[in-house]
């Protein structure tokens, strides 16, 4: 079966940041916070302070990978221009978001060159209280759907139908966590798409609150969830995968299978659960037919991240270091 890893992150140079600080490369895969953290950010054997495009294609080559979406976040710190690299050179592997924080004072100046002259057709947005925005602008929480500063974001990317959004908001008991937010936005903004990553931070000691998250989602086709680290958030660290074979039922049978998308959060998850269990966990785990099977591993993030104008806009701008 093809797939497609919807949520994967390259690491060219390890700039974490978050609540905690600055993320330090410590080699062997480690990194420690400014606070004194110690983490395992890369798998081993696939990077001792960076996870590169070449490693992560090796990876996939040994898993039967396809292609994967590179998405940005405050853990590894943005990776915007060598993701764009990375498209540029393996246009048929790879596709990426770019990320922003709307608190820099030029933050229009970024999305824009982003979008227009660099040709992104997506963007990540890392909000959550653990590890993004609110977590380190503590002073200053905003609702997606309130903040005048995301709205202009929004209101230019109106004028590119199909952009997708990508919101990593964090769990319940985050104040960035906003699931009622993603459908006041897709109400105002049909024109794009809404990705929320790790299935809502679902868990299974929160089912109602989980299933009325979903319920709030079901009219809105524009509104799609991927599956990445929901292992992580649940606590599980060996198949079968109980808790998150529970989590995608609910959200296949409210959703269906054309707004689900399957990813890892490689490389960090896959320190957590080996790459090779992330990969064929779903299909072992029998909760629907194979040709809704096809839609969450390879075909909504072909349709999302992989259509031809999103290729062909990345292959068509002009690279700035050769101007």
């Amino acid at each position: 079966m093809k797939k497609i890893d919807a949520h994967l992150h390259l690491v060219q140079n390890i700039a974490g940041f978050n609540g905690k600080g600055r993320l330090n490369a410590l080699g062997n895969g480690d990194a420690i916070w400014d606070d004194g953290t110690l983490i395992h950010l890369l798998p081993n054997e696939y990077g001792e302070t960076d996870f590169t495009a070449e490693a992560v294609l090796r990876l996939m080559d040994t898993n039967g990978i396809d292609k994967a979406m590179v998405l940005q976040g405050s853990l590894n710190g943005y990776q915007n221009y060598y993701t764009w690299q990375t498209m540029r050179q393996y246009p048929d592997r790879f596709m990426g978001a770019f990320s922003v924080d709307p608190f820099t004072e030029q933050f229009m100046t970024i999305l824009q060159r982003h979008v227009r002259d660099l040709g992104f057709r997506s963007m990540k947005l890392e909000i959550s209280a653990g590890g993004g925005m609110h977590g380190y602008h503590v002073t200053t929480p905003f609702r997606l759907d309130l903040d005048p500063r995301v709205g202009q974001m929004l209101h230019y990317l109106a004028n590119y139908p199909g952009f997708n959004i990508i919101v990593d908001y964090g769990s319940a008991d985050q104040i960035s966590h906003q699931p009622e937010a993603i459908v006041n936005l897709a109400q105002r903004y049909p024109m794009l798409n809404f990705v929320v990553c790790h299935l809502s931070f679902g868990q299974t000691n929160q089912l109602a609150l989980y299933q009325n998250t979903l319920d709030q989602w079901q009219p809105f086709t524009n509104i799609y969830t991927d599956l990445a680290a929901i292992q992580d958030i649940n606590d599980e660290t060996s198949q079968p995968y109980m808790a998150s074979t529970e989590l995608v039922k609910r959200a296949y049978q409210t959703l269906g299978s054309e707004r689900l998308l399957w990813g890892t959060d490689s490389p960090w998850s896959a320190t957590f659960n080996a790459y090779a269990d992330l990969a064929s966990w779903l299909e072992k785990a029998d909760i629907m037919p194979t040709s809704a099977l096809e839609n969450v591993y390879y075909q909504n993030a072909e349709r999302l991240y992989f259509n031809s104008e999103a290729k062909r806009a990345v292959l068509e701008a002009v690279d700035p270091s050769q101007c």
